[in-house]
């Protein structure tokens, strides 16, 4: 059976889980590994995982207990080893840097902050914006609808210049923020969304970063903005490359936290 691996913690962490119900149904217990100065969180694997709302939560649970007292660098739903031996490994090939980032990321948390437009408000801002939309709109109010191939034209601007709004928007929104926060990651992009921004924020400025979210939602009020946090950061448990010396021809050949799939 595989092994379930939640997140990775200092040994010593006071509310490492031992008894808490995992993934699974029924829940499997999460169990401790230890390995010199490091602990993973695991459980085993139902053999039909799949992201289920029961799962996704479970899985969120153990990690706010184990993170009650003490940083977890969370594991991305669905981290799998093949037994025990193969995590405490991981964890032993691993363990300077491990240990680098629990400390890195000591007293942090993440925040998602997600925008959308509000279709309206956001037409109303590309007509205001862009002359030539707006004369072809006058124009074919003018001659009564226009001729199709008018009309297609006229969606075809209002079209690209929505999407270059949204580019613009993107941008401003990871400017506007990224001040306030330790660092910011840039998540893939999805239907309906035009920016997906995670923030590492200390736990102790959460407030001017929340404020600095209100700002932008006030003085742009064609974005709908998302927020989701506090959370553990995801999306910061490995540090961002660095740019590599035009002399340096060695390659990185560490392991992800996910490696251990």
């Amino acid at each position: 059976m595989s092994i379930y691996v939640y997140g990775i913690a200092e040994a010593a962490n006071p509310s490492l889980p031992e008894q808490a119900d995992g993934i699974g149904d029924p829940p499997n217990p999460v169990r401790i590994l230890r390995e010199g100065d490091l602990a993973a969180i695991v459980s085993d694997a139902p053999e039909d995982l799949r992201p289920k709302r029961r799962d996704l939560l479970a899985h969120q649970d153990v990690l706010a207990q184990a993170g009650s007292s003490g940083l977890v660098l969370p594991m991305r739903f669905g981290t799998l080893a093949p037994d025990d031996a193969a995590v405490t490994a991981v964890l032993a090939e691993r363990a300077a840097h491990y240990l680098q980032r629990l400390q890195d990321l000591a007293g942090t948390a993440e925040y998602n902050v997600k925008a959308s437009h509000h279709e309206e408000a956001t037409l109303h801002l590309v007509l205001a914006q862009n002359e030539a939309i707006h004369a072809l709109v006058k124009e074919t109010r003018q001659a009564g609808g226009g001729s199709q191939q008018e009309k297609l034209e006229l969606g075809e601007m209002v079209a690209t210049a929505v999407q270059a709004q949204e580019r613009r928007d993107a941008a401003l929104l990871q400017q506007e923020l990224q001040p306030a926060a330790e660092a910011v990651s840039v998540g893939q992009q999805s239907t309906g969304w035009l920016a997906n921004l995670s923030f590492l924020v200390d736990r102790n400025h959460i407030d001017p970063f929340l404020a600095a979210v209100e700002q932008v939602r006030g003085d742009h009020p064609h974005l709908n903005i998302q927020v989701n946090g506090p959370l553990p950061p995801y999306s910061f448990v490995e540090p961002p490359p660095q740019p590599r010396d035009s002399s340096d021809t060695s390659h990185a050949t560490g392991q992800t936290p996910s490696s251990t799939r």
